[in-house]
């Protein structure tokens, strides 16, 4: 029989368990199976072996187009399903929304660029068959080529049960918004499609400053250029159903936003933003990827409300560890971080949470 002090030991052990559970569960805002973005380590991100987040930044790098770079002498990145997995579990991520990276369907004539495309999204709609609740397919297009995207979405969406699109900023010196490209960008506003875009070499710019990475500066860039291109072409405006992301937390148009507002003033641009320029920016989505710096999110969050950013870490070039660990450090609400990691992207991709 057990003593009078071992009695009153193990009730305080187990009282004291009660306490810390209860704890952990007003520390932030729960769901089944998932940690409070306030609670834990910011970087693994689980409770019950459980991850939460959503990566709308996540890269693949299947064989067709490992291939298709090596032909074509571009040295291909590093990747495999195996250390890709491993990453959605050390960074707490549920799902990471797959696109390829860059230089994307940007070279080759354009029957190799229509196939390259049909194999990437293949490859993609594979994976995601493979382990349906850890990936979503965002699929990409030969863009240059109007009929060939057309084509690509109809297949994307009807065929391979694509979740979105993504596209690179810039195809041959012409950036999204050129109106070259509007009638792909009207079948996507009708099928009220999202978006998301990550920057490539742009074509003037290839060997500016050849002692850095080309996306050290020209990545971020591209970015704005795209944003612009959309914006004071007309694009954003004429097909307001389509649900844009734009990587690196917006490239630098915080840092220009007074330099395009002075152009809408001084140029009369009501015919292309009726809205205003402020409309179109704060519907615009952001992810986190590389951008998750204290300085760049409150240069960001000075100009867009916080239900637009979401989680986004460029893996295989980034750590989730460090996008997690550095929204944590900073001015974020534990509520304001689990719509960034989480919720925001559901409000896109409602299915997500079943």
């Amino acid at each position: 029989m057990k003593s009078e002090i071992q009695q009153f030991a193990a009730a305080f052990a187990a009282r004291r368990r009660f306490l810390t559970g209860l704890a952990a569960l007003g520390a932030g805002t729960l769901f089944p199976g998932c940690q409070t973005a306030g609670t834990g380590t910011a970087g693994a991100g689980t409770a019950g072996g459980k991850p939460f987040r959503i990566d709308v930044h996540h890269h693949f790098v299947p064989d067709a187009y490992v291939a298709a770079m090596k032909a074509h002498k571009i040295r291909p990145v590093t990747w495999s399903v195996q250390a890709s997995l491993e990453e959605l579990d050390k960074s707490g991520i549920a799902t990471g929304m797959i696109s390829p990276p860059p230089p994307g369907i940007t070279f080759g004539d354009q029957a190799f660029r229509r196939k390259l495309a049909r194999d990437i999204n293949e490859a993609g709609a594979k994976m995601v068959s493979d382990r349906p609740a850890r990936y979503r397919l965002l699929a990409t297009l030969p863009f240059a080529d109007v009929d060939d995207s057309l084509a690509e979405i109809a297949y994307a969406y009807d065929t391979l049960k694509a979740d979105g699109i993504s596209l690179m900023t810039s195809y041959g010196g012409k950036y999204l918004g050129d109106p070259t490209h509007w009638p792909i960008l009207e079948e996507l506003n009708r099928r009220k499609a999202v978006v998301y875009t990550h920057p490539t070499t742009p074509a003037c710019c290839g060997n500016i400053q050849p002692y850095v990475s080309i996306n050290a500066v020209e990545g971020p860039v591209d970015t704005t250029r795209t944003m612009v291109s959309l914006m004071f072409q007309g694009g954003a405006a004429k097909f307001p159903d389509i649900k844009w992301i734009f990587s690196h937390s917006g490239g630098v148009t915080p840092f220009l936003l007074s330099r395009y507002q002075r152009e809408e003033v001084e140029r009369d641009r009501k015919s292309v933003l009726p809205n205003g320029l402020m409309h179109e920016l704060r519907k615009f989505y952001y992810d986190t990827a590389q951008g998750h710096h204290e300085g760049a999110l409150k240069g960001l969050l000075a100009i867009i409300p916080t239900s637009q950013v979401l989680y986004g870490t460029d893996y295989p070039f980034w750590d989730g560890r460090k996008v997690s660990d550095d929204l944590a450090k900073g001015s974020l609400s534990s509520s304001e971080r689990m719509a960034i990691d989480r919720d925001n992207a559901l409000r896109l991709f409602p299915h997500l949470k079943a």
